[in-house]
Formats: structure tokens, C-alpha cells, sequence
């Protein structure tokens, strides 16, 4: 069954047929500068895996070999390939699923470079929603 996703504005859609390698959370600073998020989720597959079925992403050079891909139009982050590091493979960022919980992330990678308070974000308060105001 494939996996399906695409960005915020539905400009680009995806889908994935194939097996994933492996599915981590990278906190690394150019993950979180570029996605404005204390860390993301990626999910490793080979390149011929993932085809895009509607509309173009927009490439970022982010880095001598490292290429984001992302909408031009609503700005979501959506794949990363760097063919000198991880020749013939794409990570897909995760948030956009249309189905994350299908895939769930298996390890938190970058970890040198995480958030001090991300260290014990699990420990922070919950509510379903918002919480109240004072």
C-alpha cells in the first residue's frame, strides 16, 4: 500500500511505493532553522521509491551537496537528498504524510546539536488543545 502526502496548500502531492530504511527525528540546526521546528522527522527511502504526482517543489541548495525540496507557494518543507552522502536515497519529511501515524520514527539522530530543552520536552504539561487563559 503506498504512502501519500503533500504539502499545506495541496500545490504539491506525493506518493511512495517501496520500503522504508529508516524513519528518524534529526535535531540537527540546519533541519530545525530550515523547517522553524525543534526537530523533524525524516523517513529514508531509495529515490525511485517516491514519485511526485502533482505540481513541482521548489530546490534549495542548503549546503555544497545537500538539496531541499519544498512548495513555493505555502512554503512546507518535503524531501532532502544529498547524492555525495546518500547516493540514490530521499528523506521525505515526515510531517507530511497524509497518514504520520502509519509510519511511526524509529530514532533520534543529531542529538549533539538538539535543544537543551528538548531533552525533557516530554516531561513539559499537556492539554488537548489550548490551555486555559488566566
Amino acid at each position: 500500500m503506498p504512502v501519500t502526502g503533500g504539502c499545506h496548500c495541496g500545490a504539491i502531492r506525493y506518493e511512495v511505493n517501496g520500503d522504508m530504511m529508516v524513519h528518524a527525528l534529526c535535531h540537527c540546526v540546519d533541519c530545525r532553522r530550515h523547517a522553524g521546528a525543534p526537530m523533524v522527522g525524516w523517513a529514508m527511502y531509495s529515490l525511485d521509491a517516491v514519485k511526485v504526482v502533482r505540481g513541482q517543489p521548489k530546490i534549495y541548495h542548503s549546503s555544497e551537496h545537500g538539496r531541499r525540496h519544498f512548495c513555493a507557494d505555502c512554503g512546507t518543507g518535503l524531501f532532502y537528498i544529498n547524492e555525495n552522502l546518500m547516493p540514490g536515497v530521499i528523506d521525505i519529511q515526515s510531517g507530511t504524510y497524509d497518514d504520520p501515524d502509519a509510519v511511526p520514527a524509529t530514532m533520534h539522530i543529531q542529538v549533539a546539536e538538539r535543544i537543551g530543552w528538548m531533552e525533557r520536552a516530554h516531561e513539559l504539561p499537556v492539554f488537548e488543545r489550548f490551555p486555559p487563559l488566566e
